[in-house]
């Protein structure tokens, strides 16, 4: 049986705090899971919503990953902050992928390293 997860992936030149680094990646669990497929979502949550968080080096990297998924089919969601606190608003901040199984993502994001 195969296993599910999710990665988002930040970009570190943004160096943003903590706390707004935390709700970017919240944005971006909880939009991409609703692009998901129902069976997909399903087994990603009864085994326990496994999600990793991973970085590139830069916006070109994430719309590069978000064409890689939407190619394989899995579901993502591109995040761009409203701008009322740390950053412009319109700034791309962060890339949810999947839930999917865990080998098809990791075809994808397998090289990225762990933020």
């Amino acid at each position: 049986m195969s296993e599910y997860k999710q990665c988002i992936i930040v970009r570190d030149d943004l160096k943003l705090s903590k706390g707004k680094l935390a709700v970017q990646v919240a944005h971006a669990a909880v939009s991409a899971s609703e692009w998901a497929d129902r069976t997909t979502l399903e087994k990603w949550k009864e085994g326990g919503q496994k999600k990793v968080v991973l970085r590139v080096a830069d916006t070109r990297g994430l719309f590069e990953l978000k064409e890689i998924a939407r190619k394989h089919n899995i579901a993502t969601a591109l995040i761009q902050d409203a701008g009322l606190t740390e950053i412009k608003p319109g700034t791309v901040t962060v890339l949810g992928i999947g839930p999917a199984k865990e080998e098809e993502l990791d075809r994808i994001t397998g090289d990225l390293k762990l933020l």
